[in-house]
């Protein structure tokens, strides 16, 4: 965000609680999503909120704006001026000149761009749109990984469901990723993820998989994991560590653009169920909104 971006959303963090509560849960969502309310029109920005147009004009002249425009202004023109690569990395330059835990941010910050840059350098685009045709071609597309690793494939299938309903998260109920494949055949697919010291479990799945003559995608350390292990398709990600576990942002960050591949992909039948699902959201409250809460007495 630009300076003037960045100074409006401290102020909003610390005035939010003196404002009303439709002011309040307008300032949450610019706080919350500054880049959507740089682009969007002022009807757009209020139907997300639940609120009137003239809620942001009234946040916009309390905050000494003439209007909405001017108020989204600074946002609008952080989309533009927010590019980071142009940013050069004075900022680890200056971190490495200081103190010394500024000096061991400045390595592990330094690490984790190392990790993202090869993880995605290795990311070849013939294996993206293989990796896509098998998802969105099969029947059933399984996802499994342990320990950690199961947090990345959590995630993934969380919201690649939404571009591509037919993701299965497994195992499923605390047992065993085979025991989900046992009616899999040819036209499904394995999303599989491990890194070194790379799981038995996950092995055992894929050896299974092959054997039941499904695709298999592979995201790992490595192209070689065990012995009779040939995925189809291997993203191999870089997990460099500075501390004693295997970083995962660049693992992350594979998840991430192959996400946005399976969104573009599914179109607009995509973009509706990510609708729908927020509106089912919205409509059970699942979501934390000021406007529509009975307001605190304080003592």
């Amino acid at each position: 965000m630009t300076n003037t971006s960045i100074q409006l959303v401290k102020l909003l963090r610390r005035d939010i609680d003196q404002f009303p509560p439709q002011l309040q849960a307008a300032a949450k969502y610019i706080i919350d999503h500054p880049a959507d309310f740089g682009i969007d029109p002022i009807r757009v920005t209020a139907e997300k909120i639940g609120a009137s147009s003239n809620v942001l004009v009234r946040l916009a002249q309390r905050l000494g704006f003439d209007g909405f425009d001017a108020l989204r202004q600074p946002f609008r023109q952080a989309l533009v001026t927010d590019k980071e690569d142009s940013l050069q990395q004075d900022w680890l330059a200056r971190m490495r000149s200081a103190d010394q835990l500024s000096q061991t941010q400045a390595s592990l910050a330094q690490n984790e761009l190392n990790v993202v840059t090869r993880s995605l350098r290795l990311m070849d685009p013939k294996k993206i749109r293989q990796a896509t045709d098998f998802i969105l071609g099969a029947h059933r597309c399984f996802v499994t990984a342990t320990r950690a690793s199961h947090a990345l494939a959590y995630y993934f299938h969380y919201v690649g469901r939404m571009a591509h309903p037919d993701l299965h998260l497994i195992p499923r109920h605390m047992g065993s990723a085979i025991d989900d494949l046992l009616d899999a055949d040819k036209n499904d697919c394995l999303l599989a993820m491990t890194v070194h010291p790379h799981s038995a479990d996950t092995i055992r799945s894929m050896r299974f998989a092959r054997d039941k003559g499904m695709r298999i995608i592979l995201i790992s350390d490595s192209d070689v994991i065990a012995p009779g292990i040939e995925p189809d398709v291997t993203f191999q990600i870089s997990t460099r560590s500075m501390h004693h576990f295997s970083s995962f942002s660049g693992a992350m960050a594979v998840l991430e653009c192959l996400l946005g591949h399976l969104f573009a992909a599914g179109g607009d039948a995509a973009r509706q169920r990510v609708e729908d699902y927020e509106k089912a959201r919205e409509d059970t409250n699942a979501y934390w909104q000021p406007s529509k809460l009975p307001k605190l007495r304080r003592p």
